[in-house]
């Protein structure tokens, strides 16, 4: 336990070492391009997520949560620690049945024929499976002895090194790590209480109680504790496993289809979802059913950003994106002050890849890529349950695409999303198109009403000598302050090379001692030339975005 704090300390101190280098464009053999910085950011993103799956529970916990931060990682990190999946040896059948009489007592009668090998373990817990006296056939998620303690001790490092990384003049300016690590801190212990995995499970199992297609395992209440998780036992062959889909005369397309409706809903109607659709937590019944898994992982649109849900759709489908980037704006999803411009270019070309047929294999995946390029090193901020919700999308697109070349996501959804075109959610008809006429005039003659005011006021400051006018032009700004880093770049690589020169001579002169004095002067010229480079490659970032330049 005492070396463990120094080995978190060396991890976060080697990860911004890391990022850091990665950054430099000297730091490239034969020169910086674009796949050379992916395919290093890629070995990057693997070594993260082994040296957290060797850190164990809270660190592949806090991976997961990392992974709905693009505004703070780079989008390979981001992608790889989205796969973080933990399969760790058991821990003996002993402990599990030493567990269940400390926290079930005198109601551990209740269980019969509990199997001693786990149907899966993982860093937080490992699944037995047991019969009732009833003859009810469950599944008992036990959490692994010692495992808080592990926790509180990793949470409070993580704060130290937020604490630290937030003064950090370069890494602290724009972000909340301190923010970040308290969010972290309060949904990983959330994660140590079973009981509310209980009642998500719950709670999701009640959105589909009249859905005979969708099948999410039942809470035995009397049998869950904070430690222990009691659910029926629901078994099904594995979504991808196409081949025993066919053999138990189940059509893999279909059941594409129902996982992709079935997730839309979730969206739409109830705004509550999954979080964690992975292969692993997804299963197909005998009779065709999709069954649901592992609800450690949800999550829950906001009432501010579904309240607003029906507007964004009537911008997207009429591919309005400044329409679009407005109501992202007022539902909170792009922090305010925030130029909107890369957003809304960003947008348009997301609107007319999305909505254009025929439709692309892998359009989600592809504009999630360009949604974390774009918000990465950002002065603004997405909503991790956005970013849960672009995953959960993407993963359905794969598993949709395994088991049916012919799926479109995007295709499947229009129904869904028809009902969300009218102002009302749905079947207002003409009432609805009245309302929305309604509202836009009422919009038009409110700013008509206040055009004279604004006039008034506008003719007083040009009386009074206080009126400034203020001509943006962002591309001839960000061309001639590029123009400007290059000439101040010029410039000291020509004063380098003149002391380059002038230590080269004193070293074959009388004096070789003399040589330190250019080296000496050399040393701030070259910092100052090294932080000019990162200037100019960050507008050159900038000026590769969609619609940018």
């Amino acid at each position: 336990m005492l070396l463990r704090p120094l080995r978190i300390w060396w991890l976060a101190l080697a990860l911004l070492l890391g990022l850091w280098w990665d950054g430099q464009a000297w730091s490239y053999v034969g020169g910086v391009t674009p796949e050379r910085q992916r395919s290093r950011q890629r070995r990057r993103a693997r070594w993260l997520t082994q040296e957290f799956l060797g850190l164990g529970s809270a660190f592949i916990k806090l991976g997961q949560l990392l992974s709905a931060r693009p505004d703070v990682l780079p989008a390979e990190l981001v992608e790889q620690l989205a796969t973080l999946q933990d399969r760790v040896p058991a821990f003996p059948f002993a402990v599990v049945q030493d567990l269940l009489e400390q926290e079930l007592g005198e109601r551990c009668a209740e269980i019969i024929d509990l199997e001693s090998e786990p149907l899966g373990s993982a860093s937080l817990a490992q699944v037995h499976r047991a019969s009732l006296r009833s003859g009810r056939q469950v599944v008992l998620k036990v959490q692994r002895p010692g495992l808080e303690r592990t926790f509180r001790l990793d949470l409070e490092v993580m704060q130290q090194v937020a604490a630290a990384v937030q003064r950090h003049p370069r890494w602290g300016r724009g972000r909340d790590w301190i923010g970040i690590a308290q969010e972290c801190r309060r949904v990983l212990l959330r994660e140590l209480d079973f009981r509310l995995e209980a009642e998500h499970a719950a709670r999701f199992r009640q959105q589909f109680l009249d859905d005979p297609g969708i099948r999410i395992p039942a809470v035995v209440w009397e049998l869950s504790t904070r430690r222990v998780l009691c659910l029926d036992y629901v078994p099904g062959i594995k979504i991808t496993d196409r081949q025993a889909l066919l053999e138990a005369g189940i059509v893999p397309a279909a059941i594409a289809e129902k996982g992709a409706a079935s997730y839309l809903q979730q969206l739409v109607r109830f705004g509550f979802f999954h979080a964690d659709p992975h292969p692993g937590n997804l299963a197909v019944a005998a009779d065709g059913a999709l069954i649901y898994y592992d609800f450690g992982m949800m999550g829950q649109l906001s009432s501010r950003l579904r309240g607003r849900l029906g507007s964004m759709v009537r911008a997207a489908a009429g591919r309005d994106a400044a329409g679009l980037v407005k109501e992202l704006q007022q539902a909170g999803v792009i922090a305010p002050g925030v130029d909107p411009g890369p957003v809304r270019r960003l947008v348009r070309v997301m609107l007319e890849e999305a909505l254009t047929p025929p439709f692309s294999a892998n359009v989600l995946e592809r504009l999630s890529g360009d949604l974390y390029d774009l918000v990465y090193g950002q002065p603004f901020r997405l909503p991790p349950e956005l970013i849960f919700v672009m995953r959960a999308l993407s993963t359905f697109e794969g598993v949709g695409r395994s088991l049916d070349s012919g799926f479109s996501l995007v295709a499947i959804a229009r129904p869904y999303l028809l009902p969300l075109m009218t102002s009302s959610g749905g079947g207002g008809g003409a009432n609805d198109l009245f309302n929305e006429i309604s509202r836009q005039a009422a919009e038009v003659g409110s700013r008509a009403l206040g055009i004279p005011k604004r006039l008034d006021d506008s003719l007083a400051r040009i009386e009074q000598g206080d009126l400034q006018v203020q001509i943006r032009a962002g591309e001839t700004d960000r061309l001639l302050r590029r123009l400007a880093l290059a000439q101040q770049a010029a410039g000291q690589s020509m004063l380098l090379a003149g002391l380059a020169v002038a230590a080269s001579l004193l070293a074959v002169s009388a004096r070789p001692a003399l040589v330190i004095i250019p080296l000496l002067a050399s040393l701030p010229v070259g910092l100052s030339w090294i932080k000019l480079q990162g200037r100019l490659k960050r507008d050159g970032r900038i000026d590769q975005l969609p619609g940018v330049g």
